[in-house]
């Protein structure tokens, strides 16, 4: 029945707000978006980078909205409070694999190697990537409060996994805004903590 309703009310979504967007390199990110009643804030956007040999290589832009817009990493983390992150593929060099594997070490630095009290949670949410990822797909990742994680995939109205709960939340937006060993996601981390500049 919640997964029901909430395939219902999501889809509202992508009645989002795209007169105003910010731009980053070139990938235009909605200033707002809703879900259901709830009015999502963008907080912040910036660039996934990848060292690749002797250059950083750009891998996907991703942008964070809140209800409210914070600096405060720890405060997204511990929040039940409906939030989203969604991820714009910027080339073709990433795959499902490399993506799924990048997002494993994420859980176990977000945890500090502690990914068993939510590892079905863990695999659950890696299937989502499993299809072949392309140059251009949109990943949007949801939690709703009260009711759990989802992963929409390019618009589509229905999720590709439902997750109830609060369990992985915390650890699913620690990958990106927890304490990483990575540089780039150190710097990726610090750009969805600040509001980009809105293009008019």
């Amino acid at each position: 029945m919640i997964k029901r309703l909430l395939c219902v009310m999501m889809f509202s979504l992508l009645a989002a707000s795209m007169s105003y967007a910010a731009v980053v390199d070139g990938v235009d990110v909605p200033e707002k978006l809703a879900v259901g009643d709830t009015e999502l804030l963008l907080n912040g956007a910036g660039m996934r980078e990848k060292r690749l040999g002797p250059i950083n290589k750009d891998i996907y832009v991703a942008s964070l909205y809140l209800t409210t817009k914070t600096s405060d990493p720890k405060t997204i983390i511990d929040a039940d409070e409906t939030m989203m992150l969604r991820i714009k593929i910027v080339t073709s060099l990433i795959t499902s694999e490399k993506f799924i594997n990048h997002t494993k070490e994420g859980f176990i630095e977000a945890t500090k190697g502690n990914t068993a009290p939510i590892q079905k949670e863990i695999d659950a949410f890696l299937s989502a990537f499993a299809d072949d990822i392309k140059d251009g797909d949109l990943f949007e990742i949801l939690y709703t409060k009260g009711v759990g994680v989802q992963v929409f995939k390019n618009g589509s109205k229905e999720a590709k996994i439902m997750i109830p709960g609060i369990a992985v939340k915390p650890a699913l937006f620690g990958i990106w805004l927890g304490d990483r060993t990575e540089k780039n996601l150190q710097s990726l981390a610090k750009n969805l903590l600040s509001s980009p500049e809105i293009k008019k």
